[in-house]
């Protein structure tokens, strides 16, 4: 009995992974003798697999491998909070040392972005990596990394909620109402883009500098705030 096409495709899919480094390539054959299908089904499910993105390796009549280098994962489902959690460590590892952990890093990040629909892009918003050789526009004392993660929830959670938010720092006083618009990531430190309803301008603050914060009830457009 002839197998269905999502099972067979990742039938197929396992017997390549799953091949040792030194092991022959499996053929077409092979394969359409294991799912009991004939060689020209084979032919277009490696075909509809390479279209999907999985790196096969391989040509009728030689077989067919995965190419090591690559890791194909299988369908999942992610919540926004999974999603949001993994663009904040791809964030910091986009800032890393090492080239080649940063490239993938960034390039990651964009796969998981085209991958997004587009209503749950929208409302990934409000996180970036500073661009290379970009100076924060916030410097100052050293960065306290502790301090300056500690009120990135509240923040998410009011540019995510599009509301407004008190905000005290240790060179204003009283609190600042303020609409959160983004958040940046240059390295150690955090800084929050805002409109300052307060000073009736557009401000940048250091996320470690923040003393207190009060997220308020009053919501704001984004369309209608002035930004530079």
């Amino acid at each position: 009995m002839e197998s269905p096409k999502n099972e067979r495709l990742f039938a197929i899919l396992q017997r390549l992974r799953t091949l040792a480094p030194a092991a022959p390539a499996v053929t077409a054959q092979a394969l359409a003798t294991e799912n009991r299908v004939t060689l020209r089904t084979i032919y277009r499910d490696i075909a509809a697999l390479i279209a999907s993105g999985v790196p096969v390796r391989g040509t009728p009549g030689q077989g067919y491998r995965v190419d090591s280098g690559h890791v194909t994962l299988p369908p999942m489902n992610l919540s926004l909070a999974e999603v949001e959690a993994l663009h904040i460590g791809l964030t910091i590892l986009g800032e890393a040392d090492d080239p080649a952990l940063r490239s993938a890093a960034r390039g990651l990040s964009a796969k998981i972005d085209a991958a997004l629909a587009a209503d749950l892009r929208d409302a990934d918003r409000g996180w970036a990596l500073a661009g290379p050789g970009i100076t924060a526009p916030v410097a100052g004392d050293a960065p306290d990394a502790a301090r300056g993660f500690h009120d990135l929830p509240l923040l998410r959670s009011a540019i995510a909620r599009r509301q407004k938010v008190a905000i005290t720092t240790a060179a204003a006083s009283p609190p600042a109402i303020v609409r959160p618009l983004r958040i940046d990531y240059w390295g150690r430190i955090w800084t929050l883009t805002c409109w300052s309803e307060t000073e009736a301008r557009q401000i940048n603050l250091r996320t470690d500098h923040i003393l207190t914060i009060r997220i308020l009830p009053q919501l704001f457009s984004p369309e209608n705030t002035p930004i530079t």
